[in-house]
């Protein structure tokens, strides 16, 4: 049997359709073939960035968010669209590190990309509270804040719920914080009446937000008492 050996193939391998929605599957699938229109030999300058994006928005963005189960326990399948750079100190976040509550009392620093003119709502949650195991207060929401101009920072936004740091009390827990785009500015929005039981999906659904553009999440779990700093 010949075996593939053009682009198509080997994008194949950075993208499993079975983690996509049908539809989305589908779009993905058909500008990969586009990419692979040209010969192997020979690529267009549009087909080589298209060769070239997908394995990177797919496989580093969002592939970690399915091994961690975060895309599921929080929020849905989606394309990342904005770069989203998070700092607790001088700890760079990435998917999936270990972060220890007491580096994370004070907001971390957050920018992303985007136009001034354009609006963001970033949201972070434990959908492990009060234990892994048994989640039955998940979501416990840290922090929100809205009417974020793009290009910038959560400091030039509106909060809406104060940063309360990480303190889990048993286990490993996971922290997400999920950046959704608006569709315009959110006006008056209520603070939620308790930090536990919060669902980003219901959240975004009330507010118009649609899928995230862009979210990172880190790892936390209790300090001993000695080794706090």
């Amino acid at each position: 049997m010949h075996q593939r050996t053009g682009p198509i193939s080997f994008l194949h391998s950075y993208i499993n359709p079975t983690l996509l929605s049908s539809a989305l599957c589908t779009q993905t699938l058909r500008a990969l073939h586009a990419c692979s229109a040209a010969s192997c030999s020979s690529f267009s300058s549009s087909s080589s960035l298209c060769f070239r994006f997908f394995p990177i928005t797919m496989a580093v963005s969002v592939d970690p968010l399915v091994v961690g189960r975060l895309i599921g326990d929080v929020v849905d399948m989606f394309v990342p669209t904005v770069n989203m750079s998070v700092y607790f100190g001088s700890k760079h976040v990435t998917n999936g590190c270990d972060i220890k509550p007491s580096l994370a009392v004070s907001p971390p620093k957050v920018t992303f990309s985007g136009h001034p003119g354009e609006l963001y709502t970033l949201v972070m949650t434990d959908p492990d509270a009060p234990s892994p195991s048994e989640p039955s207060m998940r979501e416990w929401v840290h922090w929100i804040l809205a009417d974020i101009p793009g290009g910038t920072n959560p400091i030039r936004g509106k909060e809406i719920l104060p940063y309360g740091g990480p303190r889990p009390p048993v286990g490993i827990h996971r922290y997400i914080l999920v950046l959704f785009q608006q569709k315009a500015p959110m006006g008056l929005v209520e603070q939620p009446p308790t930090r536990a039981h919060f669902n980003t999906r219901y959240f975004a659904a009330q507010l118009d937000l649609g899928l995230p553009v862009s979210t990172v999440y880190f790892n936390a779990q209790k300090e001993p008492a000695n080794r706090r700093r």
